[in-house]
């Protein structure tokens, strides 16, 4: 049986199909769909020299890569390569080949250094360190089942605060965009970036197919948004993409208001199953979630590669 590495065809339904469910089977805490995927491909700039890879044994897709360069860094020369074969199509070279193929066209790109998540398992951990990737950081995985149990109490909004949802922006969401910027540069991070393009945001962030404006949970004071839930859904499941508060309001939880508003409001509306992803050192949020009932399910590892 012969593997071959090849690009993705975003024309073709049934490749983008077979993309996404590789996507889940190797990963199945992210909501990976075909819109998402075309979503994505759609507006990732083209400075970002981004490729997503198919690897393919005997017209079967057992692999995928997506790849590319940070643009938005003010930093040149960092990539990043983000590696998922099928769980049950291991140990047949898609994914070395994969890894090979990712980084001849990075370098050729102009990269130096090379990140990777790689899900903290012993054989895949192997795999990337036998190719001169160094561990890093790492970031948990987290899961609640939203039919268990009672659900929570609707939260109540000390004085002064109004919980609102994304959707009362619809007409104008700038306000969100900058309490998004200001949450993202604090985000644990190996790369800065730079999060400045408004027209981008709308058109990645705002406009992307799964986001549910309904469930997003906007915390407002002083008449501005300082406090969100951004939340993402799919069939039953529900996905919280970014949490954060501005920071001249920190410390005083509304963060964890907004994403139990949020939380409430997705069990109330049918969503069997809740999902979320925290960096291993952001101890207030993962105190949060585990507050909310949400544990671990699976973990990943940021490595490192510098190359000539």
């Amino acid at each position: 049986m012969t593997v071959l590495v090849r690009d993705l065809r975003p024309d073709d339904p049934a490749d983008v199909a077979a993309f996404a469910h590789v996507r889940h089977l190797a990963l199945p805490y992210i909501l990976w769909t075909p819109e998402a995927m075309l979503h994505r491909l759609a507006h990732t700039p083209a400075e970002a020299r981004s490729r997503s890879l198919v690897a393919e044994e005997d017209g079967e897709t057992i692999g995928t890569a997506q790849i590319g360069l940070v643009h938005d860094s003010p930093e040149p020369g960092q990539g990043y390569l983000n590696v998922y074969v099928r769980p049950d199509r291991t140990r047949r070279g898609a994914g070395g080949l994969l890894v090979r193929t990712a980084e001849e066209h990075l370098t050729a790109e102009g990269a130096t250094r090379l990140y990777s998540w790689v899900l903290d398992e012993p054989a895949n951990c192997s795999f990337a360190e036998a190719r001169g990737y160094r561990r890093r950081r790492s970031a948990h995985f987290l899961r609640l089942d939203l039919t268990d149990g009672t659900p929570p109490p609707p939260p109540t909004a000390p004085p002064g605060v109004e919980l609102r949802t994304a959707a009362d922006f619809a007409a104008d969401p700038r306000l969100l965009f900058a309490l998004d910027a200001e949450t993202m540069a604090d985000e644990p991070s190996d790369v800065e970036t730079e999060f400045t393009d408004y027209e981008a945001w709308l058109a990645e962030t705002w406009r992307h197919p799964l986001l549910n404006r309904e469930l997003t949970s906007v915390v407002v004071a002083d008449g501005r948004p300082v406090a969100f839930s951004v939340a993402y859904t799919d069939g039953t499941r529900y996905v919280t993409a970014m949490t954060g508060t501005a920071r001249a309001f920190r410390g005083r939880g509304l963060a964890k208001l907004a994403k139990a508003a949020s939380l409430h409001r997705a069990r109330a509306a049918g969503y069997t199953e809740a999902l979320t992803g925290n960096d291993a050192g952001n101890d207030p949020m993962l105190a949060i979630n585990k507050g909310l009932g949400y544990e671990i399910c699976g973990t990943e590892v940021r490595y490192v590669r510098d190359v000539a």
